[in-house]
Formats: structure tokens, C-alpha cells, sequence
């Protein structure tokens, strides 16, 4: 981006970009939150004084954005193969915490019924159009095709949880696999 003349200047929800001139730009970005506000402005303070410019993040979001403004800063903001682990292993803390979340929530829905593991067995019960199944042609295909979303927002819709965990937990995988290849190569 920073090649095409747009560098990064700070990331919300979506990453943020001003318009310059087209440069060489090196940015890299670490996983860390912190305690107190003094403990991530030293943190800041030991990457500035590096030769790392802090662009995004804050001391409870998790990911931070560096952008090098030095060229004696090193390639890279981690100076050996433990801290670049380090980096990956607190990643893959994060999605296996947010995959735990998730879990006890599934349970819940199980617990009170919202799964309804009958519609995935028959998904008739989920259309409620009386005398559906009876009608035939043109009149059972606009009820049939009209109700569908319907029946499979009612049916299956709690899946949307089974599918989070399974995604966070291959997150949390190959987060976890970063961080033994790079523990290993050291």
C-alpha cells in the first residue's frame, strides 16, 4: 500500500489510510494487552526508542501496529526467536479463550432446547404454511421457496456457534504451530 502511496495511519474496525507520496514503508505488528496505562507506554517508549513508530492499538485491544521510522531499526520488532514466539503464543491464548466462550454458551442452548436436532433429522417441522406438503406445482413451490429462509433462519441458526468455536479453534491451531515452528528454529 505504502508502494501505491497509501500508508497506514491508524486501524478501527477496517484499517485506516492517508494518501502521500509512494515510499518503502516496513510495518509489523505484535499481540499484547496490558495491565496500566504506564505499563503500554513503556512498552510504546521501548519500541520508539528502537526505531518503531506505534500506529494502531491501544492498552486493551490486543493487537498493535508499528511502522519502522529508522533505518538502524532492526528488520523486524523482535529482537530474538522467544519474543517472536511469545507473540504467537499470546495470539493463540486469545482464540482459545474466545473458543471456551463460546462453549459454555452452546451448552446453554442445548440445555434449553434452542437446538432442535429434529429439524436436522426431518427439516419438515420447520415449515409452518398448513397443508405444505399436500399442495403440488406451482402453488407448492412459491409457499415452499417463500417460507425456506424462514424455516432455516427457525432451525438452524444456533449453528452459527458450533461453526465460531470450530473457526477459533483453527486459529488457536495454527497460532499454536507458529509458535512451535518458531520456538523450534530457534
Amino acid at each position: 500500500m505504502a508502494r501505491a502511496g497509501y500508508v497506514l495511519v491508524g486501524k478501527t474496525f477496517a484499517y485506516e489510510f492517508a494518501e502521500v507520496q509512494p515510499q518503502e514503508a516496513n510495518y509489523r505488528m505484535d499481540y499484547r494487552n496490558f495491565k496500566t496505562a504506564q505499563d503500554f507506554e513503556d512498552y510504546r517508549t521501548l519500541f520508539e526508542d528502537s526505531g518503531w513508530k506505534h500506529i494502531a492499538g491501544t492498552k486493551r485491544s490486543g493487537y498493535q501496529y508499528f511502522k519502522q521510522i529508522s533505518g538502524q531499526a532492526d528488520g523486524d520488532i523482535f529482537s530474538d526467536a522467544d519474543s517472536k514466539a511469545g507473540r504467537y503464543r499470546r495470539i493463540a491464548d486469545m482464540w482459545s479463550s474466545l473458543a471456551c466462550c463460546y462453549i459454555p454458551l452452546f451448552m446453554v442452548f442445548i440445555l434449553n432446547g434452542t437446538v432442535n436436532m429434529t429439524a436436522v433429522m426431518n427439516p419438515k417441522v420447520l415449515y409452518y404454511t398448513p397443508g405444505l406438503w399436500e399442495r403440488s406445482g406451482v402453488d407448492f413451490w412459491k409457499a415452499f421457496l417463500f417460507e425456506t429462509p424462514f424455516a432455516l433462519l427457525r432451525g438452524f441458526s444456533w449453528m452459527v456457534i458450533p461453526l465460531m468455536i470450530l473457526v477459533y479453534f483453527v486459529f488457536w491451531a495454527k497460532a499454536k504451530r507458529h509458535y512451535l515452528e518458531t520456538k523450534q528454529n530457534h
